[in-house]
């Protein structure tokens, strides 16, 4: 996933340390005495790059489906988070999540959720990448009771992950519907000062330029510019309600996208972000699996597939996003929307060792003509056997080498009761 789209065939990666040091060819020279990983019958690809995710949303998933977006959240998801989300909670469902994504191919994660330091603690035991830190939200959440005191020590938390091997530190601000201009500008300069990723929702619902211009004067893209959030390292996630303009906006500040097509589709949103037009203006975009609340998997497989027919459906066009693309806006593109390109994203020298070995011995992939067609249309998560992160081997065989998955899946068990009697009591006082 270079910029020239190099292919091998019978090729090998060397890695030293937590970098790769060298692509080599069918005829390189092999080193000697050194360990080796059998990729005989797989596809060796980078790993794979979740742009826009609420990770320990794992412990929820299932509970509210089939309707619409504000219902789900008001009525539903923020009654009760504001009961059920503790440290324990995120630790363990962030834990849960980082596990599913781990085995699926997934290496790098955007998170926006609270309680960042358990949320952090659990990313770094699964030894998966993230990026992740303050969030913030125009009311009292579980963790902070207001935007001010969650940027209150904002800065410890930068300064703390600010040279971590897999922990990227960057700040959130929910979106222009829940939280003031005023703190989504604080939230941003807290990711500005450290050079950091910003995420925050955008354009996601139909409802949501109005509200944004009763609350600014202004659309929510033009909103976000009059702060300077449109800048490298800025997630815009969802961005469905865009104009031409906004898209002029946004290719002119250098923010990225994050497309999360299953998300919205399960959502009921009635038109398709345009993706064709984000990247034909050089809009960094690249694919997130939104909260598995509201998805219900972390498989991006299963969103590169989505993401592809979506568009040739919605431009009724069968050449719109063709599988190469697609793949590389689970990669590179992906990598670049987060700002961390010159890292990952790409089986380059000098780049970290996030490395990812889909097994194509099943009769599902069996011929094999075109690898991005294989990997887009065809492949599962499932398929994953071996996963790399920063050179460790973090899955072997298909097994999570970091934690015991038993005990993850039995402590999130725990939490079932409460939670089901949690969500029926808000579901029966109708909040």
């Amino acid at each position: 996933m270079d910029e020239a789209g190099t292919v091998l065939e019978g090729g090998a990666v060397l890695v030293e340390g937590d970098r790769i040091s060298a692509v080599l060819d069918r005829e390189a020279p092999r080193p000697a005495g050194v360990p080796v990983i059998d990729a005989t019958g797989h596809l060796v690809i980078p790993g794979l790059v979740n742009t826009h995710g609420h990770a320990a949303m794992s412990l929820l998933r299932g509970l509210a489906d089939d309707m619409p977006l504000m219902t789900w959240l008001n009525e539903h998801i923020f009654p009760a988070e504001a009961e059920l989300v503790d440290s324990e909670f995120v630790y363990w469902g962030t834990l849960l999540s980082s596990i599913e994504m781990l085995k699926s191919g997934t290496t790098t994660f955007a998170d926006m959720y609270y309680f960042r330091d358990d949320a952090a603690r659990a990313a770094i035991d699964a030894g998966i990448r993230a990026v992740m830190g303050p969030h913030v939200i125009g009311f009292p959440a579980p963790d902070f009771d207001s935007p001010a005191a969650t940027l209150a020590d904002a800065a410890g938390f930068m300064e703390t992950y600010r040279d971590h091997a897999t922990l990227v530190p960057g700040a959130a601000a929910h979106s222009l519907y829940t939280t003031s201009l005023d703190d989504v500008r604080a939230a941003l300069r807290v990711a500005i000062d450290h050079d950091a990723p910003f995420q925050i929702h955008t354009a996601e619902d139909a409802s949501e330029f109005a509200t944004a211009t009763e609350l600014t004067g202004m659309g929510v893209v033009e909103a976000l510019e009059s702060i300077g959030a449109l800048r490298p390292g800025t997630v815009l996630a969802h961005s469905i309600y865009l104009s031409d303009e906004d898209i002029e906006r946004i290719a002119a500040g250098g923010a990225g996208v994050s497309h999360n097509p299953q998300s919205n589709l399960k959502l009921g949103i009635p038109r398709a972000a345009p993706v064709v037009e984000l990247l034909a203006a050089g809009i960094p975009v690249g694919l997130g699996t939104d909260g598995p609340a509201s998805n219900n998997d972390l498989d991006l497989f299963d969103e590169m597939d989505a993401a592809a027919k979506l568009h040739k459906f919605a431009n009724a066009d069968p050449t719109a996003l063709p599988a190469e693309t697609v793949f590389r806006m689970a990669t590179t593109g992906g990598a670049r929307v987060l700002n961390l390109h010159d890292r990952i994203g790409s089986l380059e020298p000098g780049k970290r060792a996030d490395i990812v070995l889909l097994d194509t011995r099943r009769a599902g992939l069996t011929p094999l003509y075109n690898v991005y067609s294989h990997l887009v249309y065809a492949a599962r998560g499932s398929d994953v056997s071996t996963v790399l992160v920063n050179g460790r081997v973090v899955v072997s065989d298909g097994r999570v080498l970091t934690v015991d998955e038993a005990e993850v899946m039995e402590r999130a068990y725990t939490f079932r009761d409460r939670v089901r009697e949690v969500i029926a009591r808000v579901a029966a006082e109708g909040h």
